[in-house]
């Protein structure tokens, strides 16, 4: 008898995270739950007394739905998916985890869009002619599949030295200068 799979202990996280993005596919609502939502995540992110607001375990009925109605202006959604949402979190003291839910469905939206995050990690902002030759030559590789879209950010980080760390989803390729000296320090050191 095959042992049953195992139990994610954080279910009871993920179930509200994924709610909205079924929800807006089940009422055809996706782009414009999209748009609220991604307005909500950048509001969340500018005010971060926001967040601890809707953390607190203190709020009144009155105050939640104050808070509800406030986050569904600010959002500027038209459709019922994006306010029964934030409805249902408030009534279940879950207020405090809508920047997880923002994040999760901006990832779910972008995989069922076919979009392929890669992340350039260099030693100094790269021009955005480099970046796009970057994007021309991961678009033609084994790693991203036919009709699947690049959305390339280009992260700085002083301490690889040199060259380029290129992350393609969940895909590592180190290029970068401090790896190659790590790798020649194993050499030496293991050589002795």
């Amino acid at each position: 008898m095959p042992w049953p799979r195992p139990v994610d202990a954080n279910w009871h996280r993920e179930c509200p995270r994924r709610a909205p993005y079924t929800a807006a596919v089940k009422t055809s609502t996706v782009d414009p739950t999209a748009d609220a939502l991604q307005t909500l995540g950048a509001l969340l992110k500018k005010d971060p007394k926001l967040a601890t607001i809707l953390r607190a375990p203190t709020l009144s009925s009155e105050d939640k739905s104050a808070i509800v109605e406030e986050l569904v202006k600010q959002s500027g959604s038209s459709t019922e998916t994006v306010k029964n949402f934030l409805n249902t979190l408030a009534e279940n003291n879950r207020l405090g985890l809508l920047p997880g839910v923002t994040e999760k469905f901006a990832t779910l939206i972008s995989a069922a869009r076919g979009e392929v995050e890669v992340t350039v990690t260099s030693a100094q902002p790269l021009d955005r002619r480099t970046l796009n030759r970057l994007e021309a030559a991961v678009s033609k590789s084994a790693y991203i599949g036919a009709g699947q879209k690049l959305k390339v950010t280009n992260t700085v980080n002083s301490d690889i030295v040199g060259g380029l760390v290129v992350e393609i989803g969940d895909r590592t390729i180190d290029l970068s200068v401090s790896a190659r000296i790590a790798k020649m320090n194993k050499l030496l050191t293991d050589s002795l």
